[in-house]
């Protein structure tokens, strides 16, 4: 019997910590959700949205806001074919090395350039104050699976078994689209998209419901284990 790779697909427990956050999206459907963080970036988002378009599939990005103030085409050319995106912060923080003030700030600063309420903290970290203060204005979304793609020892090899070894319906994948990433995602990436496919699942792109403001407040800080 496989014991499950928590640094891959987060226990129980861990989904916990935020109960109202997406983690993986309904089971009664064969659909899976393609994300990617951090771009945009030339070196890197251009390529993905060209695998995407020959696979016809659908993904949702979410972007760093000063990436999209440097690369905005390339951000504007990923909701034009039909992707969603969703905020990242500005300046791609770590909330729990960020005051609450910092952080909430920042995402804000995002969102006015970045038109969408998905929200994914970078390396799915915040505290929990952060949480409840961005939860009435955003639709939390974080991962079914990590790729690990950013990882320097994890080959596309293991990135193809860290995705297939773990799908399954909703499932809900995290990869990057980053400059040290893209020479392994050119040669995984297409290999799972056959995969997820010749599997009979259909990836889809994350909907962007809009959220209402409704205030709420807490202080008490909760670590989240992974990277995005």
């Amino acid at each position: 019997m496989r014991i499950p790779d928590p640094r891959v697909q987060p226990p129980g427990f861990i989904r916990g910590l935020f109960p109202g956050a997406t983690w993986r999206y309904s089971p009664e459907n064969p659909e899976v959700y393609l994300t990617f963080d951090d771009g945009p970036v030339p070196e890197a988002t251009p390529w993905v949205l060209e695998i995407l378009e020959k696979e016809d599939c659908k993904a949702t990005f979410f972007c760093v806001g000063e990436n999209v103030v440097r690369h905005n085409t390339i951000y504007r050319r990923i909701i034009e074919e039909g992707h969603t995106t969703g905020n990242h912060t500005y300046n791609h923080l770590q909330g729990l090395k960020t005051t609450e003030r910092e952080y909430t700030a920042n995402v804000e600063k995002a969102s006015e350039v970045i038109d969408s309420r998905l929200f994914r903290p970078p390396h799915g970290l915040m505290t929990l104050s952060q949480y409840r203060q961005l939860e009435t204005r955003y639709n939390m979304v974080l991962w079914d699976i990590v790729s690990r793609d950013y990882h320097p020892e994890v080959s596309p090899d293991k990135i193809c078994r860290n995705v297939i070894d773990y799908i399954r319906n909703g499932s809900v994948i995290t990869f990057h689209d980053s400059v040290k990433t893209i020479q392994k995602l050119k040669i995984a990436l297409p290999l799972i998209i056959k995969m997820l496919k010749d599997s009979g699942y259909l990836p889809v792109a994350i909907p962007d419901i809009r959220t209402s403001c409704i205030p709420l407040h807490a202080d008490r800080p909760v670590n989240l284990s992974g990277k995005a």
